[in-house]
């Protein structure tokens, strides 16, 4: 099995409903492939340069393991920011 990252970008085009994000997540859990995920909130930045603020696009996060990306990638079809027009990253973590 290989970890992978999604990040969810927040530029979908309209809202999503509670339906959707329920069905959604209701599928991920039964792939057995899901790990955890959340929305981003606060952050604090440390260091002295100043950067991108990361939450300005990026609006959660997914975890999942799998040992076919292609299953991740076709439920990823379904995720609702896709649906409404907006993007999600699928991020091949390295193996630790």
């Amino acid at each position: 099995m290989k970890p992978y990252l999604v990040l969810i970008h927040g530029n979908a085009t309209s809202e999503a409903t509670e339906q959707e994000w329920s069905r959604f997540f209701s599928e991920a859990r039964d792939s057995g492939l899901f790990r955890g995920g959340s929305e981003i909130g606060k952050r604090t930045i440390l260091g002295n340069h100043q950067s991108a603020k990361s939450t300005d696009h990026l609006v959660g996060y997914l975890r999942f393991d799998a040992t076919e990306r292609q299953k991740i990638v076709d439920l990823l079809a379904r995720h609702p920011v896709v649906l409404h027009g907006g993007s999600v990253e699928l991020c091949e973590l390295p193996e630790s």
